[in-house]
């Protein structure tokens, strides 16, 4: 099996040789880059597993990163940052973070949250050969096969969290999901009250598919309860 590589945007040199040399120990190759002007040369010149993305970088701004990254790619990027304020977490998970870490951190805490996107992303990988399948809605499609989404002929492109929401609502179109049910299913974590990430990533998802994001009928509120698909299929 190819080792995963891991893209390390961090200009602490004590925290980078850190994490770098920890990661190589647990099997990851790992390129690493000081400034956000270096990341952003490093992430378009090889494909990536993941990125791990500070804030507080010279050259370019991380959140700068963020975006050029996700102008292209839906590869997953753990932002670690001594930014720990409501705001920046909201802000670096709008601009399409999937994860965010604050410092201090445990090199444990890192490694786990490594090890649950990218096992996400290869379950993808793998699934999408054995059960190739599309899920519609109304002008929506949603291939599971390439995870690719569709409106009207024109391509969306969403981060591997939003795809995992919509396509959670579309296979369900039913049931209305709580956001605690939401976040443990698509972050695949214990949910620990915390659901400004769930409410950020529906509100950038309906920005993305639905003609007006402040009167949806992709993804419905449920009052006092959670979400639910529309009746669009």
């Amino acid at each position: 099996m190819d080792r995963h590589k891991i893209l390390l945007i961090e200009d602490d040199p004590e925290i980078s040789e850190m994490l770098a040399n920890y990661l190589t120990l647990e099997n990851y190759q790992v390129a690493c880059a000081f400034d956000g002007q270096e990341g952003c040369r490093l992430f378009d010149s090889s494909p990536f597993s993941l990125v791990l993305l500070d804030l507080m970088i010279p050259k370019i701004s991380g959140m700068d990163v963020m975006q050029h990254i996700r102008k292209g790619s839906v590869v997953p990027v753990i932002i670690i940052s001594a930014k720990d304020t409501e705001a920046d977490k909201t802000l670096g998970l709008g601009l399409g973070a999937d994860d965010y870490i604050t410092k201090p951190f445990s090199v444990a805490e890192v490694l786990a949250r490594i090890k649950a996107n990218i096992r996400r992303t290869t379950l993808y990988d793998s699934r999408s050969i054995a059960v190739p399948a599309v899920l519609t809605a109304r002008d929506l499609t949603v291939n599971l096969s390439d995870y690719t989404v569709v409106k009207k002929g024109k391509s969306i492109e969403l981060t591997a969290k939003e795809f995992d929401i919509l396509k959670l609502l579309l296979q369900n179109p039913k049931k209305v999901y709580t956001k605690e049910q939401i976040y443990s299913i698509v972050w695949k974590d214990a949910y620990c009250g915390d659901e400004n990430a769930v409410n950020v990533h529906i509100s950038r998802l309906r920005s993305k598919i639905e003609d007006n994001s402040r009167s949806p009928c992709y993804i419905l509120t449920v009052w006092g309860i959670g979400y639910k698909l529309g009746d669009v299929l």
